[in-house]
């Protein structure tokens, strides 16, 4: 027989192992970071949701559009990320996703087992869950706390168990959660009862035994009828014998006698009843106030408070009367033209395919608004890419689509009308809006779309800045400024500074120089038009201007209103240097002028003034008809934030102006654009005549005025002719070569001796500031060159031995 193969033992199968993902080092690094930083970008866009998330709303639909505006903190993406997570989501429980995506990227970084942050996980989930059904317990659909996720989860639950099925449910949940993640117990939860029940019956024994009791030290009958019983319980106990072999006894209830020494209880103390509490009347001690008060105090009640009108007591307002009142006057409605427009608006949009659901008019002075919603799933961006199609289509100049209008869910398409009616400077200064107004510096500036007198503070823009083409009413503009402070401010409180190169547009002010207007010491004329005296006057309001914080300083105030206010009530001493601050406003019309002929000698003082004036009521008003970048540079409109555009011809003027497109749409003819910061409005300006503001003058200049106008403090320029460097002991080395490389050129400049002489900037200085000593060139004229006087080198010679 064959024998039989042994038989092979089976080896058993490998088990397959899972493809373990290891990352390195580098790769934990920029993992871990990645996450630690979504987890912080989605906190602060949650955190922005909260302010910003309404407003963001009518961007969301045109989410791919770099045209469209979003107010989160993230732009874009964290308005949609906090409007998917919050909600569309699970409400304000979307917090802790991002604080799971962050601790995920710090257990990367730091290479912690992953174990705990899976648990992390998992209960971050279930609180995120938890948080939104019990938020949305009570909220309503579109609430941001539960979101649409507890809106609806709770929705469903209420259906079949109702709001107190829902409640219970989640208690539950939450006793749940406690239960495992925390392992509470009943017995816990009692003995936690039962420690706070201890801690207060101490805290009341602690109360009582503070109560002293007098000791007596002979016991009472019922304790020593207690001690002889425990006596005579220890003497039996002694004479009971002992059992050899201990068995079980039946057990036999007996009073239970311990042998503990005996612990005397004292009887409670029984506890009165308090009598009323008898009234205390508390004496009111007035606080002794400091010596400057009570002197204030005392001068106010014999005196009143300082009146800064008082001088001009008797000083009468312009009357309404003054101005003109036009029969063009309010809105006509022509329902003919609102309805062919809507038709044409209408069937151009549906050539193209766009539907609307709903279409709204609003009729301003010069400009209609028609707002419309589009249907479900148009995108915004077509429509606002069919702007010159709806020109086309409606045959009018300056249409302008806005897309969406801020705060509404609506699309706006503003056509201007065919007969515009006038907006007189009478209308709104004579509002209720106006007259009523409690602002430091109002200005009227015209009417809005919807037909309401626009007013603003000036001091709270604090600065404003206005462009606009030739012709297009930028000058009627800053009439309409000047003629709304004349008409709410005495002489005493607003003081204005005209600047006018043109010398013709604010001529008419000269006749209330000394009610209103402020210039420079021993000056003929209070409006300058003198590039030069316009530097001066610069720099004479920034030593104002750094004059009036030293005030501000020694009275321990932060700004005008506060200091007014305390020099009224008479704390501040005019011995020490203290007085009444008007209100200055500095009016500069045409300012590329300025910036052409004197540029950083003008730009200078100007942003200096923009950046720090405004707490010490010094406020800038800037005109000009070229808004280019080299004249509005980055300084000046970081400064500006209160911007006003009148009808410029290109779209990059107008992104200068305003940063944004709109004015090359206005139709002119004091059509605005004004903003602050945030949105744009569309004003029609205020109209104001030449024979109106002339009969405003005249009126004003009639009455009794200051004998003097304001003046501001004087100013010294930087020219140099000193009269130390005429000793011929103490001129250079390189004078005459100086002078013969001067006169040669017939051009005095300390930048060509540099170059001709191979001299340092400070020894050229000196050598021309000695050279004008000498005669040889004229004063500093600015950034010009000195005029050479001197004309060729024969006469220098001459000069110079005369000087000999």
């Amino acid at each position: 027989m064959a024998k039989s193969k042994p038989k092979t033992k089976k080896e058993p199968r490998k088990k397959l192992k899972a493809p373990s993902f290891k990352l390195s080092s580098q790769q934990k690094l920029v993992l871990g970071s990645f996450l630690v930083i979504v987890g912080l970008l989605l906190f602060i866009a949650f955190v922005s949701f909260l302010f910003t998330g309404e407003i963001d709303q009518s961007a969301l639909s045109d989410f791919t559009s770099r045209e469209v505006k979003t107010q989160n903190w993230l732009s874009k993406s964290g308005a949609w990320l906090s409007d998917f997570f919050i909600q569309r989501g699970f409400g304000v429980a979307s917090f802790i996703f991002s604080g799971l995506i962050f601790l995920s990227g710090v257990y990367v970084l730091m290479n912690i087992a992953t174990t705990k942050l899976r648990r992390h996980w998992f209960w971050g989930m279930l609180i995120i869950i938890w948080l939104s059904i019990l938020f949305g317990f009570f909220g309503n659909k579109n609430d941001i706390l539960g979101g649409v996720v507890g809106f609806e989860i709770n929705s469903f639950l209420q259906d079949y168990i109702g709001k107190i099925g829902t409640a219970l449910l989640l208690l539950f949940g939450l006793i749940t959660y406690l239960a495992i993640r925390f392992k509470v117990t009943f017995e816990s939860i009692t003995n936690l009862f039962k420690s706070a029940k201890k801690d207060i019956k101490d805290e009341l024994q602690d109360m009582k035994d503070d109560v002293v009791v007098p000791f007596d030290n002979s016991l009472s009958d019922e304790a020593e009828a207690i001690k002889t019983a425990h006596e005579l319980a220890l003497e039996t106990k002694k004479q009971e014998p002992k059992p050899l072999v201990t068995e079980p006894k039946p057990v036999v209830t007996k009073p239970k006698i311990e042998t503990a020494p005996l612990e005397v209880k004292l009887p409670e103390p029984e506890i009165e009843e308090e009598p009323e509490a008898l009234e205390i009347k508390v004496e009111e001690v007035v606080e002794e106030g400091s010596e400057n008060d009570n002197l204030a105090n005392k001068l106010v009640e014999d005196f009143g408070q300082f009146d800064p009108t008082l001088e001009l007591s008797k000083y009468q307002y312009p009357p309404l009367d003054l101005l003109k009142k036009y029969d063009t006057e309010g809105i006509t409605i022509n329902q003919e033209e609102l309805e062919e427009n809507k038709n044409k608006i209408v069937d151009t949009l549906n050539n193209y395919k766009i539907g609307i659901s709903s279409i709204k008019a609003t009729i301003g002075p010069t400009v209609t608004l028609y707002e419309i919603v589009p249907e479900a799933g148009i995108r915004i961006s077509k429509i606002k890419n069919l702007e010159d199609d709806i020109a086309l289509s409606l045959s009018a100049l300056g249409i302008r689509i806005i897309a969406p209008i801020p705060g509404k869910g609506t699309i706006g398409i503003e056509v201007p009308n065919k007969n515009s009616t006038i907006v007189s400077m009478r209308s709104v200064i004579a509002s209720k809006k106006f007259q009523a107004s409690e602002m430091h510096l109002p200005i009227a500036l015209g009417k809005t779309i919807s037909n309401e007198t626009f007013v603003v503070d000036l001091a709270k823009m604090p600065h404003l800045l206005m462009a606009g083409a030739t012709g297009q009413g930028k000058s009627v503009g800053l009439n309409a400024v000047l003629t709304s402070l004349l008409y709410k401010k005495h002489p005493a409180e607003v003081k204005f500074v005209l600047v006018d190169p043109k010398k013709v547009e604010l001529t008419l002010f000269n006749k209330i120089e000394r009610h209103y207007l402020a210039k420079l010491p021993d000056e003929a004329d209070a409006i300058i038009t003198d590039n030069t005296k316009v530097i001066h006057t610069l720099n004479s309001l920034c030593i104002e201007m750094d004059n009036r914080y030293e005030m501000l300083k020694n009275a321990l105030c932060r700004n005008i209103a506060e200091y007014n206010a305390k020099f009224k009530a008479r704390k501040l001493n005019p011995n020490d240097g203290h007085q009444y601050l008007p209100y200055i406003v500095l009016v500069v019309d045409e300012f590329a002028d300025l910036i052409m002929t004197a540029g950083k000698e003008v730009e200078t003082p100007v942003a200096r003034l923009a950046q720090l004036a405004r707490a010490i009521g010094i406020h800038l008003i800037i005109a000009t008809q070229r808004p280019s970048v080299n004249v509005i540079t980055g300084i000046i409109k970081a400064n500006f934030p209160a911007r006003i555009a009148f009808r410029v011809s290109s779209k990059i003027d107008s992104r200068t102006i305003l940063d944004a497109g709109g004015a090359d749409q206005l139709i002119g003819r004091g059509d605005m654009l004004y903003t602050q910061g945030n949105d744009m409005i569309r004003i029609q300006c205020a109209f104001v005549d030449t024979p109106e503001v002339e009969k405003i003058v005249d009126f004003i200049g009639a009455q009794k005025a200051y004998p003097d106008a304001y003046l501001l403090p004087e100013y010294v320029g930087e020219e140099s002719g000193t009269s130390l460097d005429i000793d011929i002991s103490d001129r250079d080395k390189l004078f005459k070569d100086a002078a013969v490389v001067i006169v040669t050129a017939q051009q005095g400049s300390a930048s060509l001796l540099q170059r001709k002489l191979k001299l340092g900037y400070n020894r050229a200085g000196r050598i021309i500031d000695q050279l004008e000593a000498a005669g040889i060139v004229g004063p500093f004229e600015g950034s010009k060159a000195r005029q050479v006087l001197i004309t060729d080198l024969i006469a220098l010679d001459q000069h110079l031995e005369n000087e000999i």
